[in-house]
């Protein structure tokens, strides 16, 4: 250190005596030390590399965010390089009700799944989130043996942002199991002689009277990845637990879909979900799909859509016959707020289908009918196109797979030949003749078009205006619209000029054919 002190200060008086007698070689020694830099330890060194003081910050933020959450003070970008920052791993108490919707939860949900589609979810990663959370802990709930708790203590943190659940799974409970007559054990839930009806599930009275926001829930009673210990009573719904969820769907006055499908319901369940479901304010879609309803359960479903607000109704795949289907029809009759049925797959003979099609004479609000795999034949089909050619609200129907034969296919062909307002016809697997349903898919194929040019026409060119002092652009529109008119006129006529030409030309092709004709006949017999 000595030495370097000296060196420098021997430097420094050598430069003040040069200076003194040279003042050009002063400036260039100037110019020199202005160059000269610090030579730091590590080589990579750079001023670019100091961080700012604002981001030394949040870092300190982010790294102590679990113990003290600093979030709703700090600006827009700020917030957004603390989500990009804060780990995944965080309790849900501190960051549910805390975090907006942004970066974090999409980096939440991409750590947890493989497949992550957005737009299912209203484009919102924290409903994602939270909706799918909610989703694995029910499908992984066990009776008796998984505590309330779990349920309950996650209910405030996702109430606001849950609004769909599609829960696939239902595990029933775990049974002790004993020893057999030769020591083995024995599980009580295999046993023939066990009541399927003790086999209840999560009890949803404790989750959806207090979700809020929550629209549409989809339910199944079915078990997963069941293996060796396959059991049908596996994929049902007990009493007790219909009785449950029709008592939690009731309070939850939100509720506008409900998808209750392949859970093994008869007509008692189903009049039993009825029974609550009748004076509900806001159900608006009920699907109850592959199960086993019967003539019973229909009957106490005709009776709601006569009291509900019902717009879509799914009861495929059950086994509802003539009678059933009689009772829904008369709530048909009476114009209620059905937009769609659908009662494929059934057991619906003439007589329920005769009475359906007498229900489409007076129904002025029914949209789509699907009626495709029943047991209809001829006389379905002749009572259908007499309401076919008198209503002009229905807009497509299904009668796929039923055997309407010949007479059939003909009284629809002169039905639906007068019909301006059918745009979808499905008539495969009929037994119909193919030149009366050639005529019918070109009639329909027809009023398909017709209506998607009003469509387009309605969008282009609408009938309302509203009042604006800018009047000059009105005119300026009308004159612009009478001179396409016109332009399209002058078109046509060139196009039947050219048509008349071509006709002319043909004409005098035949004529000359004809006169050449001639002169070979004159030749032979010459």
């Amino acid at each position: 250190m000595r030495f370097l002190f000296f060196v420098n200060v021997t430097e420094k008086v050598l430069n003040v005596n040069m200076s003194r007698h040279t003042g050009c070689q002063s400036t260039l020694v100037a110019d020199s030390r202005r160059l000269r830099r610090i030579i730091a330890e590590n080589p990579n060194w750079s001023l670019g590399l100091i961080p700012y003081l604002s981001n030394l910050c949040l870092d300190c933020i982010v790294k102590n965010f679990e113990g003290t959450p600093i979030y709703e003070e700090l600006g827009p970008s700020q917030k957004d390089f603390v989500q990009e920052r804060l780990s995944p791993s965080l309790p849900l108490p501190v960051t549910a009700n805390l975090i907006g919707d942004g970066v974090y939860w999409r980096r939440c949900c991409e750590q947890r799944w493989d497949i992550c589609d957005v737009s299912h979810y209203g484009h919102s990663w924290k409903r994602m989130f939270f909706e799918r959370h909610l989703e694995n802990i029910i499908e992984r709930f066990i009776p008796e043996t998984t505590h309330t708790r779990t349920v309950t203590e996650f209910i405030p943190l996702c109430e606001r942002y849950v609004k769909r659940l599609d829960i696939s799974q239902m595990l029933p409970p775990v049974k002790e199991s004993k020893p057999g007559k030769h020591g083995e054990e024995v599980d009580l839930l295999s046993e023939p002689d066990s009541d399927a009806a003790l086999m209840e599930h999560f009890d949803f009275r404790h989750l959806l009277d207090k979700l809020g926001s929550l629209e549409e829930f989809h339910l199944t009673y079915w078990v997963k990845q069941c293996g060796m210990n396959f059991e049908w009573r596996m994929f049902e719904m007990a009493e007790r637990d219909c009785e449950t969820l029709s008592m939690a769907l009731e309070s939850c006055k939100t509720l506008k879909v409900l998808r209750l499908y392949e859970s093994h319901i008869d007509d008692h369940k189903c009049k039993m979900l009825v029974c609550y479901l009748v004076n509900h304010p806001s159900l608006t879609e009920l699907n109850l799909s592959h199960n086993i309803i019967g003539d019973r359960g229909a009957k106490a479903v005709g009776k709601l859509l006569q009291s509900s607000k019902l717009e879509i109704l799914n009861l495929s795949d059950n086994l509802i016959q003539d009678s059933g289907a009689g009772s829904i029809a008369a709530a048909l009759s009476k114009n209620c707020p059905l937009l769609s049925l659908n009662l494929r797959i059934n057991r619906v003979g003439d007589d329920g289908g005769q009475a359906i099609g007498a229900a489409l004479l007076n129904n002025t609000t029914l949209r789509h009918l699907h009626l495709g795999a029943n047991m209809m034949t001829a006389p379905t089909a002749v009572t259908l196109s007499e309401a076919l050619a008198k209503n002009r609200t229905l807009k497509s129907i299904n009668l796929s797979c039923n055997k309407l034969g010949v007479d059939g296919g003909k009284a629809l062909e002169e039905a639906i030949s007068q019909n301006s307002s059918l745009t979808e016809c499905d008539i495969r697997l009929t037994e119909i003749d193919e030149q009366s349903a050639a005529i019918i898919n070109k009639a329909v194929w027809t009023n398909e078009r017709s209506e998607g040019k009003k469509e387009t026409q309605d969008i282009e060119e609408p009938n309302h205006f509203p009042d604006s002092p800018h009047q000059g652009t009105q005119h300026q529109d009308t004159d612009e619209e009478e001179e396409e008119e016109e332009e399209v006129v002058q078109e046509d006529a060139v196009v039947q000029e050219e048509e008349e030409v071509v006709v002319q030309e043909a004409e005098v092709q035949e004529g000359e054919k004809e006169e050449e004709e001639e002169e070979e006949e004159t030749a032979v017999n010459a």
